[in-house]
């Protein structure tokens, strides 16, 4: 009982108690997300799947975005610290949009977050990295 009070005084001495999460961190600030993505789109105005390919150097990001409703779009981002953000430039019923995503990359192969339909509405989503 004696060395296990002692050890954890120790560890606390040593700022061990915060390295699990310190590990956690950084790994989630080192995923690449480069490859092909299947996202899952919830809005005020119904559903969606868009299909993503990021290519990632450093921290910013470049890929395409390609939809039923959007077509296939070009996009540009950000990866930094374990969050993500992109931005693709689409036109729906005549007019030239901006959608926003901005989330969290929760494991090498799945992130979440909202979406802003440049202020026709927001929504929701997650993705999850297609495997080869």
């Amino acid at each position: 009982m004696k060395k296990s009070i002692r050890l954890r005084w120790i560890m606390a001495l040593a700022g061990l108690t915060a390295l699990p999460a310190m590990i956690q961190a950084q790994a989630a600030a080192k995923v690449d997300v480069t490859g092909k993505w299947t996202f899952s789109v919830q809005s005020e105005a119904g559903t969606g799947t868009p299909t993503l390919t990021f290519t990632q150097k450093g921290d910013s990001i470049t890929g395409t975005y390609s939809s039923q409703v959007f077509g296939e779009q070009g996009l540009k981002g950000i990866v930094k610290d374990g969050k993500i953000s992109f931005t693709i430039a689409a036109a729906a019923q005549g007019q030239s949009i901006s959608i926003t995503y901005s989330g969290t990359i929760d494991s090498a192969d799945a992130m979440k977050g909202n979406v802003d339909f440049g202020g026709f509405g927001g929504g929701t989503f997650t993705g999850t990295r297609q495997k080869p």
